[in-house]
């Protein structure tokens, strides 16, 4: 049977893949993009199976609106994609406070009010599955990202715990964990105002980033096919190879520090006389 879907971000990147993916194969997708002219191409296309939507996730009375008039245009939504989101680089120092909060409002709260909007509907229907556009960033933070990650790590914080709540309604939940793809990212992402004293960390960013590979992103749309059809979805899954190399050894570091201070940790919770 084919499936519905809800996909934010849908006119470029990984929201565009997806988006092409679904429809490749006869599924139907209501699409949201800031501009519906960028999904022009797509309705000629596929015409009826697809539902151009304008929105900008940060607006939480739109994206209600946005999800009902899917609702109704489609009868069900089955699989709902969390993508829209940018990144942002610089330093903690150099972090300004509209781009935190700008950071925060797309890949967080945007994300959590297209949450909240379709989960009475999959609650009725008792099946769906939410798929959450995280990163590699979000399990493990690299000097210059630290705004992007403390966003994508909220953003596994919710999941977790919006997978544990759902169950119960037969609604699944995965947080994609992408490395690195070869993408508009670095370009369309925010850049804070530089510091000199940080110079050298910038060029040691710099070095360690031109040494990641890129991935293909024409892979992640039949990759997300692949989760959506599993009767067994992951909670959490890599795109890419990399992160697979990389997160494990970020893993053994926190462990072996916890365990490095396990006797102060222990005399934390014991009166010292």
């Amino acid at each position: 049977m084919s499936k519905i879907w809800f996909i934010t971000g849908s006119s470029r990147g990984f929201g565009r893949q997806f988006t092409e993916a679904a429809l490749s194969r006869g599924d139907r997708v209501a699409a949201t993009a800031r501009s519906v002219d960028a999904l022009a191409d797509l309705v000629t296309a596929h015409g009826d199976a697809i539902l151009p939507l304008a929105l900008d996730v940060t607006d939480k009375a739109a994206v209600t609106e946005a999800v009902k008039r899917a609702h109704e245009h489609f009868g069900r939504l089955d699989v709902v994609v969390n993508n829209a989101g940018f990144g942002h680089f610089g330093t903690v120092e150099e972090i300004s406070e509209p781009d935190i909060r700008a950071v925060f409002e797309t890949n967080v709260f945007g994300a959590l009010w297209v949450t909240q909007a379709v989960l009475p509907y999959l609650r009725a229907q008792g099946s769906g599955h939410i798929v959450q556009i995280s990163s590699t960033l979000g399990i493990g933070a690299t000097a210059l990202t630290g705004s992007y990650s403390a966003s994508k790590w909220a953003l596994e914080a919710l999941s977790d715990s919006l997978a544990q709540e759902v169950a119960g309604f037969g609604v699944k939940v995965t947080a994609v964990e992408p490395g690195g793809f070869a993408t508009d990212f670095s370009t369309s992402s925010l850049q804070s105002d530089p510091l000199a004293a940080y110079d050298g960390v910038r060029e040691a960013a710099a070095a360690r980033f031109s040494g990641m590979p890129a991935g293909d992103p024409a892979g992640v749309g039949p990759a997300l096919l692949k989760i959506v059809d599993a009767e067994n979805p992951p909670l959490r899954v890599f795109f890419g190879s990399f992160p697979l190399k990389l997160i494990p050894q970020v893993y053994a570091e926190r462990l072996k520090t916890w365990e490095d201070w396990a006797e102060v940790s222990a005399q934390a919770e014991v009166a010292q006389g």
